[in-house]
């Protein structure tokens, strides 16, 4: 699947949704799917910098098949990382680094985040964007 028919899917998602309320509620929904990290992942290494709350992200897999697997102690957070690792996870690093996530802006979520927050998944975005040129750099 393309990422702008796996970005229009999250758009359709959102939009059924009437309220803010149950928006957010379906994000924590998400994030309570996530496959969980195991501890030893937890680490300093595989922390998210620029996160209030701790992110921890690891990527696998080469410049051809990005893998993304991460988690989060905050509830709504581990929402955006599922719709993150849904979006990019799966994807090529070129795809990754050419793609920007417009369902961002497109299903609100700019307007509907925390400074804090919106910040937080700025960073992800950032890491998940670096991890993909490091991929690009090491496939040369």
């Amino acid at each position: 699947m393309q990422l702008s028919e796996r970005q229009q899917e999250i758009i359709d998602e959102f939009l059924f949704f009437e309220s803010w309320m149950d928006k957010y509620q379906y994000l924590i929904d998400l994030g309570k799917e996530l496959a969980p990290l195991n501890p030893s992942e937890m680490n300093d290494a595989n922390l998210v910098r620029g996160c209030q709350s701790n992110v921890w992200m690891l990527t696998e897999g080469d410049a051809g098949n990005m893998i993304i697997r991460a988690t989060s102690d905050a509830a709504i957070v581990s929402g955006l990382i599922a719709l993150v690792i849904r979006l990019y996870s799966g994807a090529s690093a070129q795809e990754i680094i050419q793609t920007n996530p417009d369902f961002i802006g497109a299903i609100g979520l700019s307007q509907h985040l925390s400074p804090t927050r919106a910040n937080g998944l700025a960073s992800m975005l950032t890491r998940v964007k670096s991890e993909a040129i490091k991929k690009v750099a090491a496939n040369q």
